[in-house]
């Protein structure tokens, strides 16, 4: 039977992957291929906002040396000079599609986040952004004639035929099918559930990556994972997301004995950048013998702190918690991969054909740790540019040169040294990364880390069900970040070594494997 052709093939449907098929649909047939619902992804539980120099008195150039600060010396200036720019157009772009987003006397409220210079965060529904932009674009791309959505259905392998794409294989009830297309988009989102505490959904398993790369397109800049400073900590309850936008607000960082401690960690106290917020409160964790920290807004308006932030009130208000009147028990918890698919300003890859966009993709416009609310902006800019990519408005592709100030590498085949090796599963994978792996990590558990997770892929069976496909995935990509974290010898942005503490000028390139 003949395979199934499409003009574009889109893996993944958080809101890289939907704006990216509704503006492909004018120029051809789509296909979208999810392995959950279409509303499933990480982009839904975006809760802080929309980042882009929209308000008086901001500007693209003042977006941009916040996105370069915070990024540690490892944005691509190109990448962010894009970003910031076209960020403005995009939001207009998103208000012409119906994002409502929230007004104050008929104009757009902003708030401010964390290594903001200014209040530019735009939001929607308060707290909800992510959920009203996933949902204005699922009900475009469900009423738009040319777009076929696969829901419950695995991409298991980007096809490649003479160095260049030409289709994706799929799973599906036991059964495997294969889609023709020259046009192949990975934008499948992130990897939170490689840790054991994550605030990302089921589904971010880091598959497109691991197609990706598969498939011989490179990856970079792996070892920068961002640990989201405030989620949640409550036995029984979910590793709930608490947007940085409380910080902005106004809320406090206490320690377990109720002391505000961030000053004694930045400048900015609790405005201060993601990674320096996180490592801080484990911190103090650690000196409190684990007990978590306090977020505490209960000293503002009532009224106001439960209508701003009105999902995060309901939530935790299930759990015990009353956000207006008592602080909420928080801890870190894995967030966003700043690394993914090398691509260019154009969501291109080295393998012709192949695309990529969102959290799966990495073209360092977020260097080694990325801005608040820069990432819902990242979504709709580039898959704007990606499409346009595709219709011939991109100079002609230059892949990197040798020159570049990179480290290229390979996975090696580590041998094993280890007298034990714990049994290869989805959790003891989670608690591998999140203990060796995660907020602090040194060499050695990085290299036992690489010996097991060798071993593991070394001897997989074949898959026979969708978990086998996603364990394969998750192996990969994990092997991806922990061999990365261990050729970085140096602390940077997300990534901390604790046998390597110090920032070094000789570190300030990026870590690329394959391709």
């Amino acid at each position: 039977m003949t395979a199934p052709r499409y003009d574009y093939v889109i893996i993944g449907n958080g809101i890289a992957g939907l704006n990216t098929a509704l503006l492909a649909a004018a120029h051809g047939a789509v296909l979208v291929i999810t392995k959950g619902r279409i509303d499933d992804c990480n982009s839904r539980y975006a809760q802080g906002g929309i980042a882009a120099a929209v308000g008086p008195g901001d500007s693209a150039t003042l977006h941009q040396q916040d996105t370069l600060d915070a990024g540690a010396g490892l944005c691509d200036p190109d990448a962010v000079a894009v970003l910031t720019g076209q960020g403005p157009d995009s939001i207009a772009s998103l208000i012409r599609w119906g994002v409502p987003f929230d007004t104050i006397h008929g104009e757009i409220a902003l708030g401010r986040e964390g290594a903001h210079s200014l209040p530019r965060i735009l939001h929607a529904g308060g707290d909800a952004t992510g959920q009203h932009i996933e949902d204005t674009l699922a009900r475009r791309v469900r009423a738009t004639a040319g777009i076929t959505v696969l829901e419950y259905t695995h991409a298991i392998r980007i096809c490649v035929e003479d160095g260049a794409v030409s289709g994706v294989e799929t799973f599906r009830d036991g059964k495997t099918q294969t889609f023709r297309s020259d046009v192949v988009v990975v934008s499948s989102g992130g990897a939170g559930q490689l840790y054991r505490y994550t605030t990302n959904p089921a589904v971010a398993t880091g598959d497109g990556v691991a197609l990706a790369y598969q498939a011989g397109a490179a990856v970079m800049d792996m070892e920068f994972y961002q640990f989201h400073p405030t989620a949640l900590w409550l036995e029984g309850a979910p590793t709930f997301l608490l947007s940085e936008a409380m910080r902005g607000e106004g809320a406090i960082l206490r320690n377990a004995a109720g002391r505000p401690f961030m000053a004694d960690y930045h400048p900015m106290a609790d405005l201060a950048p993601r990674d320096v917020v996180a490592r801080a409160i484990a911190a103090e964790m650690e000196q409190s013998d684990g007990a978590p920290a306090l977020l505490d807004i209960s000293h503002l308006p009532a009224a106001s702190s439960a209508g701003r932030f009105p999902t995060i009130y309901a939530q935790c208000l299930e759990y015990g918690v009353d956000v207006t009147r008592q602080p909420i028990p928080v801890a870190p918890a894995a967030h966003y991969m700043m690394g993914g698919v090398r691509i260019d300003t154009w969501g291109r890859t080295g393998v012709p054909g192949l695309y990529a966009c969102g959290e799966a993709a990495c073209s360092a416009v977020h260097g080694a740790n990325r801005l608040a609310s820069n990432s819902l902006l990242d979504t709709v800019v580039f898959s704007q540019r990606l499409v346009a990519a595709t219709r011939g408005a991109a100079p002609e592709y230059e892949p990197a040169g040798d020159d570049a100030p990179n480290l290229r590498a390979t996975l090696p085949d580590r041998a094993m040294v280890c007298a034990s090796i714990p049994e290869r599963s989805r959790e003891n994978l989670q608690s591998l990364l999140w203990r060796n792996a995660g907020i602090t990590r040194n060499g050695t558990r990085l290299l036992l880390s690489a010996r097991i997770l060798n071993l593991w892929q070394r001897t997989l069976p074949p898959p026979q069900k969708a978990a086998d496909y996603e364990l394969r995935n998750m192996i990969t990509v994990a092997r991806l970040i922990v061999e990365s974290a261990l050729a970085r010898r140096e602390s940077r942005g997300a990534h901390y070594r604790s046998d390597f503490p110090d920032t070094s000028d000789e570190w300030q390139r990026h870590i690329v494997l394959g391709g």
